[in-house]
């Protein structure tokens, strides 16, 4: 039936059209994380942990199993053993954290891939949704710091994930933390969209108005957050609805040059509806035009101005050609 409604939905050629739920498969086994890229040692067979992402163990969803206090485990360290049982090639590191997510789990490493001298610690796994927020975080901060690095402090980086709660949390984050910057870079890639983001052109678009003067310490410039330096923004394929809309908005206010690839090109309103077999179906009911009347961005996306193709196989080598780009821009803007 979902396939069915799909088809009609497809004849309408718009965006934001969905079906889903109804009948559906049973729910899978859910598998415990512990926030590691493993990789196999091909003379032994056991495991080691190559990468351990660090996350923010203040935040529950950001909380990264190896880093918490007391765990201790290290990068080049070995999974030896998980309540007991020897974890081992050709076995699945995994399947030993089927239906572990929030419980406690022994495990026993080592500093060598033998079983003498392991150690144990307790951890607590977390969920699938949970790690990717531990690789999103890692990314964006190994983003953050190419631009610090690359610019000798001088340029910011902001990455927006979507333009609803999320992406303003942590747009504000890092525009406390950079709006001292000299420019900085806007990377909207793979933003999921959800509200207008008129809120975030409203605080890029700010201007000094006045300032305080103390006896001591620096004049305190209002509006307090705002950033007045050179601006760019990153865009890709994966950017849609909002993150269609963010970078038209850029652009209608001249704010600065847009570098990647087109967006998804889907900027409309939709309404849901509940289906009689608990289904779900969307339905557009109001479509973007500019302020001359013509229809915009729905089913086209938002050009760059400088084409920049992410090519797979250079992320795959860890290069990112886009943020390469905006990095060489900016600091082109700042001799301007």
């Amino acid at each position: 039936m979902n396939h069915l409604i799909a088809g009609m939905l497809r004849e309408l050629g718009a965006s934001h059209t969905y079906v889903w739920g109804g009948q559906l498969p049973e729910k899978g086994v859910k598998v415990g994380l512990l926030g590691v890229d493993f990789e196999l040692d091909p003379t032994t067979g056991f495991y080691k942990f190559k990468k351990i992402y660090k996350g923010e163990n203040w935040q529950e969803k950001r909380r990264a199993p190896l880093t918490e206090p007391g765990v201790m485990v290290k990068e080049g360290e070995y999974l030896i053993k998980v309540e007991g049982q020897l974890v081992r090639y050709p076995d699945n590191p995994y399947k030993y954290f089927e239906n572990t997510v929030d419980k406690q789990v022994r495990l026993e490493v080592n500093t060598k891939p033998s079983v003498k001298g392991a150690r144990t610690v307790v951890v607590k796994p977390i969920s699938l949704s949970n790690e990717m927020e531990l690789r999103y975080l890692d990314w964006v901060e190994t983003n953050r710091h190419k631009v610090e690095t690359a610019t000798n402090g001088r340029v910011g980086y902001i990455h927006v994930p979507n333009t609803a709660t999320w992406g303003l949390k942590e747009f504000g984050k890092y525009l406390f933390a950079q709006s001292n910057k000299e420019g900085l870079i806007i990377d909207v890639r793979y933003n999921g969209g959800g509200w207008s983001p008129a809120m975030f052109m409203d605080y890029l678009q700010r201007r000094p108005l006045g300032e305080f003067v103390s006896r001591v310490g620096q004049p305190a410039i209002d509006p307090f957050v705002r950033f007045h330096g050179k601006l760019v923004c990153i865009i890709n394929e994966y950017a849609g609805s909002g993150g269609d809309m963010f970078p038209y908005y850029f652009r209608e206010l001249g704010l600065g040059p847009l570098i990647g690839n087109r967006t998804w090109g889907g900027l409309i309103a939709c309404w849901g509806w509940q289906l009689m077999d608990g289904g779900y179906i969307t339905v557009p009911v109001s479509r973007f035009r500019d302020l001359e009347g013509n229809w915009a961005i729905e089913n086209e996306g938002v050009p760059p101005d400088i084409p920049v193709d992410d090519r797979p196989d250079l992320l795959a080598k860890g290069y990112d050609p886009q943020l390469d780009k905006a990095i060489e821009v900016i600091l082109q803007k700042l001799c301007e």
